[in-house]
């Protein structure tokens, strides 16, 4: 037993040696078992799913815009060499990240909320610096090196399972230790690279204030994803101040540094502004589809989330899902087939039908079951399938919950698939999204009362107020662009 642990000691050094190489950003070496060619590889496979996931935001100007700052910024980075991307995607929440290789995506939501384009040079900063650092190698090795320490575990002795699962728990939040840690890296890599551009850190720092009381006007009880794993949003803007008068002192820019508040406002006036209804939206117990020209109920209770891929919603205990997605091929049969081989799912019983009028396929079908390391089989997965002709593509609607609990979904799933029919209803189908608008005061006044004054309900003053960055008491001068949202 020595001897096999001696010899495995010298193959894990061994590999540890050669895996060695030196952090961009640092300069020193570090265990890393991904080279720069693998990781620009997962980042190029990555990114048509990510697309394809949110989709893009169709405004090819903002786009561009965009592009080009995120190109400038890698520039000066540490790692100027990268064939580096920076995309806008569609979608409402609050959020940017990176991916390996130079990949890097903010939303049209994090868009939304700058105030200035420091703030978004601040944030283009953090995620570069999240590539050049190679965080997500980093996390790699660490995920390796840390699970194998939890397999040992179960192979020296196979009734230690439990501490296993806990060892992983404990796992879980050294990781997010690690991920918090390359956070605050990311946000001195941040001020750095934004800083040598020219720009004013500090307005970085105040962004973190505009997400702080963007989640507290939510009951502060979830997190958006720009902050699920980083440092509390108030702790960050005071590090990151310090960080940003410290840069400003080293490289000598302690005056004349770019803001540019009222050109990058005009840039983003008109983009679409929270969840874009002709993407689909919820009402009423019911999901309308406007483009598409279609809806089907919502179970009551359920919890539901909307991207261009898909649609999806369970009840709160997460005891089923069911899933809206389009389906390839021509006729039922085919997308059928291709689509119960794409989620591993074995048919037990099919027939031929109509819903509303429009052809379908209904399918009963199960996925596998994998067995355990105990040599335990689990819970059979058993799925209700529609397949949908409608408007010249299938849809495919699958119900999903263990064998034991179907007999009590199946009336759900199937009052929601024979549910499924033609829009017709002009205040849906007519439904526009909101967008920010641009609004110049007139006189020095307040910001509650300039916004009053343009029409803004009281319920919404101070959801539009964190939109500013700004206080509903703070003073406007005459002639202050403001953001109001409106069709």
């Amino acid at each position: 037993m020595k001897r096999i642990f001696l010899y495995g000691g010298v193959a894990l050094s061994l590999a540890l040696a050669n895996s060695c190489a030196r952090n961009p950003v640092t300069g020193k070496k570090q265990v890393v078992f991904t080279s720069e060619a693998s990781e620009i590889q997962q980042g190029a496979a990555a990114d048509p799913e990510v697309v394809a996931q949110f989709g893009l935001y169709p405004d090819s100007a903002l786009q561009r815009y965009f592009r080009e700052h995120g190109l400038a910024l890698a520039a000066q980075s540490h790692r100027p060499g990268l064939q580096w991307s920076y995309k806008i995607l569609d979608s409402d929440v609050i959020n940017a990240f990176a991916t390996p290789g130079g990949y890097v995506y903010f939303t049209r939501g994090i868009m939304a909320y700058f105030n200035d384009e420091a703030q978004m040079e601040g944030v283009l900063g953090h995620e570069t610096g999240h590539v050049t650092a190679r965080h997500s190698v980093i996390q790699q090795r660490n995920q390796i090196l840390g699970q194998a320490g939890v397999l040992a575990t179960v192979i020296v002795n196979p009734n230690l399972g439990q501490v296993a699962q806990t060892a992983s728990q404990g796992l879980g939040l050294l990781m997010l230790k690690f991920s918090r840690d390359d956070e605050r890296q990311a946000d001195e890599l941040g001020v750095e690279y934004s800083t040598k551009m020219g720009y004013d850190a500090k307005h970085m720092a105040a962004f973190f204030q505009t997400l702080q009381r963007e989640t507290q006007s939510h009951g502060g009880s979830t997190l958006p994803p720009f902050l699920s794993t980083h440092p509390d949003p108030g702790d960050r803007f005071v590090t990151v101040s310090q960080l940003a008068e410290q840069w400003q002192q080293k490289t000598g820019k302690t005056s004349g540094l770019l803001v540019n508040r009222d050109s990058y406002l005009r840039r983003i006036e008109g983009i679409t502004y929270g969840a874009d209804p002709r993407q689909g939206f919820v009402e009423a117990g019911a999901f309308y589809h406007p483009d598409l020209k279609f809806q089907f109920p919502v179970p009551s209770g359920w919890q539901t989330q909307n991207t261009p891929a898909q649609f999806q919603m369970a009840p709160q205990d997460g005891s089923a899902l069911m899933v809206l997605t389009l389906a390839p091929g021509n006729d039922l049969n085919t997308a059928a087939t291709q689509q119960l081989q794409k989620f591993g799912l074995e048919s037990r019983e099919s027939r031929s039908s109509t819903v509303n009028g429009n052809p379908a396929l209904i399918v009963v079908a199960d996925q596998a079951a994998q067995a355990s390391q105990g040599g335990q089989t689990g819970a059979v997965t058993r799925t209700l399938n529609y397949f949908i002709q409608y408007g010249g593509a299938i849809y495919h609607l699958i119900g999903a919950t263990s064998s034991q609990n179907f007999a009590t979904y199946q009336s759900t799933f199937t009052n929601v698939m024979e549910g499924f029919r033609q829009l017709t209803d002009p205040n849906k189908l007519n439904r526009k999204p909101e967008r920010v608008r641009l609004r110049t005061v007139g006189s020095a006044t307040t910001l509650r009362q300039a916004l009053t004054g343009f029409g803004v309900p009281q319920a919404r003053l101070e959801e539009l107020a964190i939109l500013n960055g700004m206080q509903l008491t703070d003073n406007l001068a005459a002639g202050t662009l403001i953001k109001t949202v409106g069709q």
